[in-house]
């Protein structure tokens, strides 16, 4: 097995992150690097901190420049970080010394490293929320259509009252949409330039050096936090707990779907694969297990970053490498159950018949909440609650139908009570409610 499901050619298609994987490769991070580097040079070069020509020739050089990441791997294993091999092979490249001498002029490693990531996170948040995007279309979809269709309600993992399918699928959506919500905002106050040199004072880049940050971040429409930010690692931990939040609620779906398809349930259809290598008679959850594993995943990978953001003084090597170990993976996971909840979605299906003898198996025992309501029309509320304890045990030990035994003792309640349409509350509301939501919010991002 490969280190990592996400790099595995074995498990591409598995654990697909489409491509949102192409930004987490040394390529990609090589190439947002080189770009930090050009728009700090054009930036330089506009404040007149460096010459302004070879701002032009530094900032050129970068769109052309194209630097083998294993040919870095031994410096970088030497020096922990990247850049110095990666700033001496583009000087290298450049074969202008005269100007490739004002690369990377009063930056630190940390620099150009955070500033590449937030590049390559902010391309990773526009692909997920697309993802999500569709994902709420087709989950809207699905509660429109299903708002009415009645199905048991579990309480640890046991039948509860009667729900409908389309709150249920509600319940699915309606943290995404919240998820959506919270993206202008992270988006302003996480996405952020580091420009701060070696020990967060900007000593090195000389006297604009605000001026300077202020003009980098304008160059690469990321905000300006006008601080160092080296030891704060907090908008990288916003960024990774709002995509860990994203895993949780698509591993809800996952938790559930899965459930929903156990033999003897079977109320929920998937579509396509999950073949088993000996029991042909099986549709394993293959779709629904790896939403689930990706939000253990993420969750565990949430702890271990949220320690590596307790830095020593103002650099620690071992809080930073311990982020770049997790963050990566965070990401991917998101991407990864992104595409993979909307492949789910794709078949998605009610088994409305089987939704119809769930509500009536345990001999109708589901409907005991609504009965012993009904009773309180005649008796007390603990002496109701007490009558159906009774008739709800005797239901079972003798395998007559709830319903009948009420006929029998309270031949005064409606026959009707027992149907699940009746007993369903809010929940077609809930699931409408979620579709006008989906709706409005899908229509506010349209563009002008």
């Amino acid at each position: 097995m490969a280190g990592s499901v996400f790099d595995s050619a074995l498990f591409a298609k598995l654990f697909a992150s489409g491509e949102v994987g192409r930004l987490f490769t040394d390529s990609a991070e090589l190439r947002a690097m080189l770009l930090v580097e050009g728009m700090l040079a054009r930036a330089q070069g506009k404040l007149d901190v460096i010459p302004e020509v070879s701002a032009q020739e530094i900032s050129r050089a970068t769109m052309e420049v194209q630097l083998d990441p294993s040919a870095l791997a031994g410096e970088t294993g030497r020096n922990g970080v990247c850049v110095p091999a990666l700033v001496a092979a583009f000087r290298e490249e450049m074969q202008a010394p005269e100007h490739a001498a004002y690369v990377h002029w009063g930056a630190t490693s940390q620099d150009i490293i955070d500033t590449g990531l937030m590049l390559r996170l902010r391309q990773a948040l526009v692909l997920i929320e697309a993802d999500l995007r569709a994902l709420l279309a087709m989950l809207a979809r699905l509660a429109e259509a299903h708002a009415d269709l009645p199905m048991p309600g579990r309480s640890y993992g046991q039948h509860a009252t009667p729900t409908s399918f389309g709150a249920v699928v509600a319940s699915w959506g309606a943290p995404l949409l919240d998820l959506l919500d919270e993206l202008p905002a992270l988006r302003k106050s996480c996405l952020l330039v580091s420009l701060s040199g070696a020990a967060g004072t900007a000593n090195a880049l000389g006297p604009k050096a605000a001026e300077t940050r202020a003009e980098l971040a304008e160059l690469l429409k990321l905000g300006d936090p006008g601080r160092s930010w080296h030891t704060d690692r907090a908008p990288v931990l916003r960024i990774a707990d709002w995509l860990v939040r994203v895993t949780l609620a698509l591993g809800k779906m996952g938790e559930d779907a899965t459930e929903l398809t156990q033999t003897g349930i079977a109320e929920l259809r998937l579509g396509g694969g999950g073949s088993s290598s000996t029991m042909p008679q099986k549709q394993n959850p293959v779709g629904p297990s790896v939403l689930v594993a990706l939000a253990r995943h993420g969750a565990g990978l949430s702890s271990i970053l949220q320690g590596a953001a307790l830095h020593r003084h103002q650099r620690d090597g071992a809080a930073w490498f311990t982020e770049w170990m997790c963050l990566p993976q965070i990401v991917l996971g998101a991407g990864a159950a992104g595409q993979t909840a909307r492949s789910i979605c794709t078949g998605l299906a009610p088994n409305d018949a089987a939704m119809a003898e769930a509500l009536t198996a345990h001999q109708g025992t589901i409907h005991a909440e609504a009965l012993s309501f009904a009773l309180t029309e005649h008796l007390a509320r603990p002496e109701a609650q007490a009558a159906t304890k009774a008739l709800c045990r005797e239901a079972i030990e003798s395998g007559t139908p709830l319903p009948d035994l009420v006929t029998r003792d309270w031949p005064q309640i409606d026959a009707d009570l027992f149907g699940p349409a009746r007993q369903l509350g809010l929940a077609p509301q809930e699931a409408r409610r979620f579709v006008a939501a989906v709706r409005d919010r899908l229509e506010q991002d349209l563009p002008a």
